[in-house]
């Protein structure tokens, strides 16, 4: 995928902020911002912990990935998330998160599906040209 067009880059670093500040999120979370004395892991479990670190690491390598525009970071973000989403809808215990963090990864996974679409659109376009 080519995400050098001018209107896409856009989209795609917007999408990389988004994805950078939901990975720090999940860093603080892990260091056990707001938890006071209680140790993460103790607060997550062990599971919760290991899934929150890779979920977080995931997202903020795809944040990488997309402010240099690659495709590899779409992808990375596009797997973390639907795999963190699935997981929590399927009801495991171990994968927490808010109504407002549910939904800003509806919303990530959604925007970087359609910047998929419209970098296919546009690259069929410049080869039907």
């Amino acid at each position: 995928m080519d995400f050098n067009n001018q209107p896409i880059s856009i989209y795609i670093r917007i999408v990389a902020i988004i994805s950078l500040l939901l990975g720090l999120n999940d860093a603080a979370r892990l260091l056990g911002v707001n938890l006071g004395a209680t140790s993460p892991i103790a607060a997550f479990g062990m599971s919760g912990f290991v899934y929150l670190a890779i979920f977080a690491m995931a997202r903020l390598f795809a944040a990488v990935g997309l402010w240099i525009k690659t495709s590899w970071g779409a992808v990375l973000l596009v797997s973390a998330t639907g795999a963190e989403l699935v997981l929590y809808l399927m009801g495991n215990p171990d994968i927490r998160m808010t109504a407002f963090g549910f939904a800003i990864r509806l919303v990530l996974l959604i925007s970087i599906l359609v910047i998929f679409g419209l970098s296919v659109r546009l690259h069929r376009a410049r080869i039907a040209d």
